[in-house]
């Protein structure tokens, strides 16, 4: 989906097309945007203004944006002063201050994500979820897939989706998942772009090594730094070679990726690895001056990655801690146990143990807690396994009892 976060809100607020907008810095509140109004014209009645007619001007703007928080993305108009996805906001500002900064409506977003993946199915069923605005698609035995070398399919599923969600994206047909990915990326916004087999020296070898999917910063400056800086560079250099350099697998892997070759199947189903949440301060806090507040915080997304395991239907047996320091050191810490849970009191005790191994004394920018090994019960995968569930009264009773608990851990 082309800038989705961006264009969903642009479906609510049509008169910012065209403008610099990003999107981040913390969830929609409408009530903000009235209250602006209230504030700049108080002699009108703006009770049940609708939000398409609120001129641009009266939006909160990116320069006076103050706090820690990531652009989750950003219209084409911003991308072009260099804003990009995972962007901090205060350096954004810095690049386009005069962009409109609007909060997620994480709700909004997944009820267009989920529309516009059962339009998708409707056409070509074989589709593999890739997370809130990418899917792989394949053609192969879709009635009409192969005409034009899948153009005309990938058309109307350009036209269902715009039909259904008033949004555009941008399709790349290839003969693999790793093609495929990179030519989605040629043409936005609501293109299309076909690469062959015969087409990897001419549209693939030129491109950045980043651009592979699975390659990243690390990986690239580690290649640049051998002389690697296209993927017909890496192409050029021996399979032996890339495997003494880079490890057995990943070398291999390289090789192979940079040659076109993937033999990935479009996975229908999937089961997640691990859940989690994290948040990142506004300020840094110390474990002992901000006890309270990051007590209340740590069990709070104890209690989210609960809820969002019994909400999937999940239980998981490894535990574990994720802190990054004001220095932006991150350091991770997980324990294993003998049984299964998705109870928010059982994973704050074994997450609590987690945080006794690690360095408490440095100011804490971010705190996250997270869930793996996972099961679902009753499955075959659970059926040698223990598994804890405890009531619903005792989840919410749970609940109640550690809200406002401090970190304990510091006791000892």
């Amino acid at each position: 989906m082309d800038a989705f976060f961006a264009s969903v809100e642009l479906l609510r607020y049509p008169q910012l097309k065209g403008l610099p907008v990003v999107i981040g810095g913390g969830r929609r509140r409408e009530d903000e945007m009235f209250e602006r109004l209230r504030q700049a014209h108080p002699d009108r009645d703006w009770s049940g203004t609708d939000l398409s007619r609120i001129p641009p001007e009266f939006f909160p703007r990116l320069e006076n944006y103050v706090g820690r928080g990531v652009a989750t993305t950003a219209t084409y108009a911003a991308r072009q002063f260099g804003v990009g996805s995972a962007m901090g906001l205060m350096k954004a500002a810095k690049l386009c201050p005069q962009a409109i900064l609007l909060p997620v409506d994480f709700d909004e977003v997944r009820r267009v994500s989920r529309l516009f993946k059962s339009t998708i199915r409707e056409i070509a069923p074989v589709v593999e979820d890739r997370g809130v605005d990418e899917v792989y698609i394949d053609f192969t035995d879709v009635p009409g897939g192969q005409r034009e070398g899948g153009r005309v399919l990938a058309r109307l599923i350009q036209k269902s989706i715009f039909q259904a969600t008033g949004l555009t994206c941008s399709i790349g047909v290839a003969p693999n998942k790793l093609i495929a990915k990179m030519a989605s990326e040629f043409n936005k916004p609501n293109g299309i772009s076909i690469v062959q087999v015969d087409d990897l020296q001419s549209l693939i070898w030129p491109l950045p090594c980043r651009k592979i999917n699975g390659v990243g910063p690390k990986a690239d400056a580690k290649l640049q730094g051998h002389g690697i800086h296209t993927i017909g560079d890496l192409a050029q250099r021996d399979r032996g070679w890339l495997v003494e350099h880079f490890g057995r697998s990943y070398g291999a892997w390289l090789h192979e990726v940079s040659w076109g070759r993937d033999e990935r199947a479009v996975q229908t189903e999937s089961e997640p690895v691990s859940m989690s949440r994290e948040t990142t301060f506004d300020r840094d806090l110390h474990a002992v001056r901000d006890r309270a507040e990051l007590g209340g915080v740590f069990t709070r997304l104890c209690e989210q990655v609960a809820d969002d395991l019994q909400r999937k239907g999940y239980a998981g047996k490894t535990i574990g801690i994720k802190l990054r320091y004001d220095n932006f050191q991150i350091v991770t810490r997980d324990v294993t146990i003998d049984h299964f849970t998705s109870d928010a009191a059982a994973i704050r005790r074994q997450a609590g143990l987690c945080l006794k191994r690690v360095d408490l004394s440095r100011r804490i920018r971010l705190l996250g807690v997270r869930v793996g090994k996972l099961v679902k019960p009753g499955t075959e995968a659970d059926a040698t396994a223990s598994y804890i569930e405890p009531p619903q009264r005792q989840r919410d009773k749970h609940r109640h009892e550690h809200t406002d608990l401090l970190f304990p851990e510091l006791d000892g």
